[in-house]
């Protein structure tokens, strides 16, 4: 019986690293699991849907955002005579350049052409100043009770007094800022080279046709191409 006690004894140390030998690689699974899973969804960045696949439509080969509303109880001449007053109001606000002007009207069709040439901003701190020519044309269009209004001819120059690196960038929005050059394969992120460009067009469009709808007392929710 001493023997077997002995024998049982000499034999604890190798069991216990045994056990030790198959518990510990599953104690550390145990707490690298939740350490990659923190670390998989730090480095996963859920892009906004309003910036992905259909965001930038294209007609006829064109990129073209368009805003297409009733205005209940308002009159063709109201709604060409209050888009004017935005729209020129807009040629002179911050960013822009003098080339923005109201281009082109015809009162007896209520249409309003203006052509915006300004800043789009990307990013303005103190260290940097981060920022593209943007230039597009915004085309409104009024009948009793209704407003059509689009947003094309958008084009870009970017740092073109940039002599490093082969210059500028100067490109159409259609080369550029499309599903097919702004997203990835699967349509889940944005290029990097044209991301902001994307961003901050797809913002633009949206605080403009914000304003058209605000000036003439109906919703805008986001759902207009």
């Amino acid at each position: 019986m001493k023997h077997l006690i002995i024998a049982i004894l000499a034999c604890l140390p190798l069991m216990g690293m045994a056990q030790n030998t198959w518990e510990l690689p599953k104690e550390e699974n145990k707490q690298a699991e939740p350490k990659k899973k923190a670390l998989f969804e730090k480095n996963k960045k859920n892009e906004d849907p309003k910036y992905l696949e259909g965001a930038v439509p294209v007609v006829d080969g064109k990129v073209v955002f368009t805003l297409d509303r009733n205005v209940p109880g308002m009159s063709a001449d109201e709604i060409y005579n209050k888009l004017y007053v935005l729209l020129d109001s807009m040629t002179k606000a911050e960013n822009q350049s003098e080339m923005s002007r109201i281009a082109v009207v015809n009162k007896a069709e209520h249409t309003i052409a203006a052509r915006f040439r300004e800043w789009l901003v990307f990013q303005n701190t103190f260290l940097a100043l981060d920022r593209t020519v943007f230039n597009y044309v915004i085309i409104a269009n009024a009948t009793d009770g209704h407003v059509k209004v689009t947003m094309e001819r958008l084009n870009y120059q970017y740092e073109m007094s940039r002599t490093e690196s082969g210059g500028g960038l100067e490109v159409k929005a259609e080369e550029w800022i499309t599903d097919d050059n702004a997203l990835n394969k699967k349509k889940t992120k944005l290029t990097k080279g044209s991301a902001n460009f994307r961003r901050k067009t797809i913002d633009r469009k949206d605080y403009i046709f914000h304003e058209v709808c605000s000036t003439l007392g109906i919703p805008y929710n986001n759902g207009s191409k």
